[in-house]
């Protein structure tokens, strides 16, 4: 059974008539994760996710798959070890969707380290993150670093250093791993909300869900259930009866975009601001990227959107390290704001809360897990099925984690040689078709192999070339991505709302014709559907 949303009522039957082993709420990386590594060992699992798949935390990072180099400061080795081993791992599993990134670190007179420091510090990130020999830090002078990055203030640069990262889609990954989980027998659902427990015998057994597309409500019956639903943790937990102890610290993180041509950086780069946090300025295709924040959030968890004093910030800190750029709020093209669900620590500021996961058991048997960062996913996921296994399923004959061996669907890349091999073959069939050549580096980044799939649709369409392409992604990702919205497609599963705006603005009345004829929307729904997308689209680029 493909993941459509043709498929969606026999999805919500299997859900109804089946006794789960375990019953994950929450579809970002981490309950994604959860799902898959639990399926993988031989449970019975479903998954449900209240809006689209990585609708929250998990499409709003930085969009990086990286060691966290600034936790070294912090003396959080452990974490640092953990997600830095991990880099190399997820890379593995999607060499196509995990890239390798090259950092450039400029170290200043006037703040951050010292040059030294910095070479220890960095030395001891490839120690503990086990990097290859090859990828391990270099250090640089002053001429070296203006070289690697001409338009860095020249009389602040005392040296710098090049370390190695992975750059990823936050929000591709985490529906790569969900469909991964369905190939390995999960049951999952998107825009599902789960609305209450159910309790036998004062133990959580089972969860009441809406489905927000139909309105109908229905019950999921499950001998384990996790909450990992990442912001919405302890709205859970509330429901439950169970937030005692432990709460979660919510903290805010902007990201800006410029066209790459505004802001040219030749690579990505981590740099300091005046108030003692870093920012990386990221190329990524036509654009570059800005970020990040770190501001305490109290507001409206399903409407987080980037303020006019969080843009000025970000713009004054390219501003005082790159003064021939000279950016302001007309530049901005795009962006995006998310939420990182920190574990709540008396005293601390927001930069300095711990990003390490906490799991939560309630006396219900309800296990919350909350914290972690992106790379981690992997770790947290088996964490938490080793708990659910030790808990209910000890005399089960299960299968060890195995998830840092599942290739990711249709991953077959031995590793990132092969895929830019595979991309020249893309770009070569992109020719022969008419189309655009320098879509090839994109649609392989977001697909991997599936590219060929989307190619063999394009025979179907006739419009402009570029048009013409897109629909037949937006026709892959409804045979096989469960989209059901204009917004499932062009932020989650395109990522053009971040990087490629005007390309959303030019076809999104053919696109929302096209879903109208393939979903049999009426025309009340289309009107809706692109509203809601105007809404995105002005609160994205009109800075309040």
């Amino acid at each position: 059974m493909s993941f459509s949303i043709f498929n969606r009522p026999a999805i919500v039957s299997k859900l109804q008539s089946n006794n789960f082993d375990l019953l994950i709420i929450g579809g970002g990386i981490t309950g994604a994760g959860i799902a898959l590594d639990a399926a993988s060992r031989g449970l019975k699992v479903a998954l449900v996710e209240k809006n689209d798949f990585a609708f929250g935390t998990s499409s709003r990072s930085t969009k990086l798959i990286h060691g966290g180099l600034r936790y070294l400061k912090q003396l959080e080795f452990g974490l640092v070890k953990e997600v830095g081993s991990e880099r190399a791992v997820v890379h593995s599993l999607a060499p196509h969707l995990v890239v390798p990134e090259k950092m450039l670190l400029p170290l200043s007179e006037k703040q951050g380290m010292g040059y030294w420091l910095t070479s220890i510090g960095l030395k001891m990130y490839d120690f503990l993150a086990g990097v290859k020999a090859e990828d391990q830090r270099r250090m640089l002078t002053k001429l070296q670093t203006l070289k690697y990055e001409p338009l860095l203030r020249k009389d602040d640069i005392k040296g710098g250093a090049i370390y190695a990262e992975y750059r990823t889609d936050d929000a591709r990954l985490t529906i790569e791993i969900i469909k991964t989980a369905v190939q390995h027998g999960a049951t999952i659902l998107s825009y599902a909300r789960a609305t209450d427990f159910i309790y036998k015998s004062e133990a959580v057994a089972g969860v009441k869900v809406e489905d927000q597309l139909s309105g109908n409500s229905f019950d999921i019956r499950s001998t384990s259930i996790v909450n990992a639903a990442g912001p919405w943790v302890d709205d859970l937990r509330v429901t439950n009866k169970s937030k005692e102890g432990k709460s979660l610290h919510l903290t805010k993180g902007v990201h800006i975009v410029v066209a790459h041509e505004r802001f040219p950086v030749k690579q990505a780069i981590y740099f300091n601001v005046d108030d003692g946090r870093m920012i990386f300025a990221i190329p990524r295709g036509r654009s570059t990227y800005i970020g990040t924040t770190d501001t305490n959030y109290t507001g409206d968890k399903n409407e987080v959107y980037t303020s006019r004093e969080d843009a000025v910030y970000l713009i004054a800190a390219v501003n005082t390290n790159f003064p021939s750029i000279n950016l302001s709020l007309p530049d901005l093209e795009s962006s995006w704001a998310g939420l990182r669900p920190l574990i709540h620590e008396e005293g601390k500021s927001a930069s300095e809360l711990s990003r390490k996961d906490e799991i939560f058991e309630s006396p219900s048997g309800l296990i919350s897990i909350a914290g972690g960062k992106l790379t981690g996913y992997r770790k947290m996921g088996e964490r938490v099925v080793d708990l659910v296994i030790e808990k209910n399923f000890e005399s089960m004959s299960l299968m060890p984690c195995m998830t840092h061996k599942i290739k990711l669907t249709h991953s077959d890349f031995v590793d990132f040689v092969a895929v830019k091999s595979y991309t020249v073959l893309v770009t070569r069939r992109l020719h022969k078709l008419g189309l655009p050549e320098g879509k090839s580096k994109y649609l392989v980044e977001n697909y991997g192999r599936q590219s060929d799939q989307i190619l063999d649709l394009v025979s179907e369409y006739s419009e402009n070339p570029e048009l013409t392409l897109l629909k037949a992604e937006l026709d892959f990702c409804i045979q096989h991505e469960m989209i059901s919205s204009l917004q499932d497609f062009f932020v989650r599963r395109t990522g053009r709302m971040n990087f490629d705006i005007t390309s959303v603005k030019n076809f999104k009345i053919a696109i929302a014709d096209e879903m109208k004829w393939k979903l049999r929307w009426s025309e009340a729904k289309l009107s809706s559907e692109l509203d809601q997308l105007n809404t995105l689209i002005n609160n994205i680029t009109m800075f309040k």
